[in-house]
């Protein structure tokens, strides 16, 4: 496997707290942003993901004091998402020293957003997150939800990813809410069949659970591993995993 694997971990944010969900809902305590992204950059994390899971619900702009903070102590680029409706709030959060911004539910009401931040920014500092859950009656089998999982669109979801890949977006993360804090393993059918029909990078996020479950969203073509709860209660430690990685015979950092 020729392309270099990237771990990363995800602080889902919620009133200023890390937390974790099972299927986006039963939200636990994890600990303080600037404490966990300070311990996983010296754990050796290779990027970091701040999401505001509940910006887009209650209307609201992504925290930004946060997002400062979290600037401060970290090493490794860092991703935000969560309540990045338009240009200018993107800029804010970039200026508050993120170095990219991730949109989802905004991106799938207002398709113009991407191409819009792409222009502002630079491909570079633009991701695209989907929220998807089964459905049978879809080609894939996967659809696309938005508002933290809440909302059906009745999109197909590889469709909608082959849209935001054709405006040059470089990374585009599905969240299955099925796997979602499930620690059952990723969603791989859903990693494969975006993979597939995109040229963007995939990350693989929801459900890691062990080691195993890693090596399989590799296999499935993810080169961005994302995970929570294994990370954040220390069931897994970043080290460790890249250590099973290498010795798959994946490239790590």
């Amino acid at each position: 496997m020729g392309q270099v694997i990237k771990i990363m971990p995800c602080l889902d944010m919620q009133n200023g707290r890390v937390v974790k969900g099972v299927h986006f809902v039963d939200i636990k305590d994890a600990g303080d942003p600037v404490e966990c992204a300070r311990a996983y950059c010296a754990a050796g994390a290779d990027e970091l993901a701040l999401l505001d899971i509940t910006a887009t619900v209650e209307g609201r702009a992504t925290m930004l004091d946060v997002v400062r903070r979290v600037a401060a102590v970290t090493t490794v680029p860092f991703t935000v998402g969560g309540g990045i409706s338009d240009v200018a709030s993107a800029e804010k959060v970039l200026g508050a020293g993120a170095n990219k911004v991730s949109t989802s539910s905004a991106a799938f009401r207002h398709p113009d957003l991407i191409p819009e931040l792409v222009k502002a920014f630079g491909a570079d500092k633009v991701t695209v997150a989907i929220d998807v859950d089964q459905n049978p009656a879809m080609a894939s089998g996967y659809e696309v939800f938005i508002d933290g999982g809440r909302t059906a669109t009745g999109q197909d979801a590889v469709e909608w990813a082959k849209k935001v890949d054709g405006c040059g977006v470089p990374v585009i993360l599905p969240t299955s809410k099925a796997g979602d804090g499930a620690r059952t393993g990723y969603d791989l059918p859903v990693i494969r069949a975006i993979k597939d029909a995109v040229s963007a990078e995939v990350v693989a996020s929801g459900g890691a659970g062990k080691l195993s479950h890693f090596y399989d969203a590799v296999e499935a073509g993810a080169t961005v591993l994302l995970a929570a709860s294994v990370f954040h209660f220390g069931t897994i430690g970043i080290g460790e995993l890249k250590d099973y990685l290498k010795g798959r015979g994946v490239a790590v950092k």
